[in-house]
């Protein structure tokens, strides 16, 4: 299964509300067929799969080359299992904004219905959402996170969006915990986007000794840590030679702050990366100025690579960056087109999203 980013142009303001309650119960109509041919698990293989959600938000009538997709698309769906959670064997928690940060009260919600202790899902959502806001540092800020998983929560995915103030776009993240053997190394399996930068990834594969020194260097003592970026300081406030790769300014930094965190870090010891990004104070700020002296002091650098490895929805039409894989193009526009010939909605609509899959799929 195929999961990664998408990047998308940043829009503002709503879908109207006939368009919502449309997309919601033409949603709710194919994800029905699904889960009766294909079973739950598959459902959210196709939602986390982002090439299969794009052409998902299209069919239901969205502009499909939107920021707003993602968040309408995963409202619609959320607003289409609610209440029939028995029925579609899933849950869907969280959304946009203030929603976002009530996806652990309703995962501890769904377990309550259940009689089930959701705990794990609890610290996956939130373990996702810091990997793609703290380890992996491009410059977007999270301001959707949409959690789904299975009624025995055995299997989960998530769609999380953030912005960049600074392009105007919007980049989505896909999770699948179907092939996740490591939250901070290559969760994401198939990275989409149209351009590509210079960033912090520490959940590169080619940062796996940066993570081990990061860990390592987080149990020391914080006077010895705040000595050390006090020389980074210095060196940064005198115009030292320093690498164009680091572009933070530990001006920025607040240092009474950071020795809280690092003896909050110097206290618990964290086992390795993993759960040294969980702990609460955590933050982007304190694992830039860990990464900082991890490089600067010790020799270790992390990856400056944008995981990006696919361009738009399945491979550009020039082969770049690589050829159009025809087969899982095919096989995804097919089950969508299975699902709507099947599904209970009137005629009319039925054909305009037949016809809307027809051009996403030209």
């Amino acid at each position: 299964m195929r999961t990664g980013t998408v990047n998308l142009p940043l829009h503002g303001g709503r879908a109207p509300r006939w368009l919502f309650n449309h997309m919601k119960n033409l949603s709710g109509e194919i994800l029905s067929f699904l889960v009766s041919e294909y079973g739950p698990d598959e459902v959210l293989d196709r939602l986390s799969d982002p090439f299969w959600f794009q052409a998902f938000g299209c069919v239901l009538g969205f502009d499909w080359h939107s920021s707003g997709v993602t968040t309408t698309v995963c409202g619609a769906v959320k607003e289409a299992v609610r209440g029939r959670e028995d029925d579609f064997g899933i849950f869907v928690a969280g959304g946009k904004g203030g929603t976002s940060r009530k996806t652990p009260s309703e995962i501890e919600a769904a377990g309550e219905r259940m009689g089930i202790d959701f705990s794990h899902l609890v610290y996956n959502s939130k373990i996702v959402a810091k990997v793609d806001s703290t380890a992996l540092q491009d410059d977007y800020q999270l301001y959707h996170h949409c959690f789904l998983f299975t009624r025995k929560g055995r299997k989960w995915s998530v769609i999380q969006q953030g912005m960049n103030g600074f392009n105007r776009m919007a980049r989505r993240y896909h999770w699948s915990s179907s092939e996740i053997e490591d939250f901070v190394c290559e969760p994401h399996k198939a990275i989409c986007c149209d351009s590509k930068g210079s960033i912090m990834n520490l959940v590169a594969a080619d940062s796996a000794a940066a993570r081990d020194t990061i860990t390592g260097i987080s149990h020391q003592k914080p006077r010895l840590l705040l000595n050390d970026l006090k020389k980074i300081r210095k060196y940064q406030e005198t115009k030292y030679n320093m690498p164009r790769r680091h572009t933070i300014n530990l001006s920025d930094v607040e240092m009474r702050r950071l020795e809280k965190i690092f003896i909050s870090t110097y206290e618990e010891k964290p086992k390795d990366f993993e759960k040294l990004i969980s702990l609460k104070g955590i933050g982007p700020k304190t694992v830039r100025s860990l990464a900082l002296i991890s490089e600067l002091i010790y020799g270790e650098k992390y990856s400056i690579k944008d995981p990006v490895r696919f361009s738009f929805a399945h491979g550009g039409k020039d082969g770049i960056p690589y050829p159009v894989d025809r087969e899982t193009y095919t096989a995804s526009v097919d089950i969508l087109h299975r699902a709507l010939k099947e599904s209970r909605i009137g005629r009319t609509d039925k054909v305009r999203a037949i016809k809307r899959l027809s051009h996403f799929y030209r």
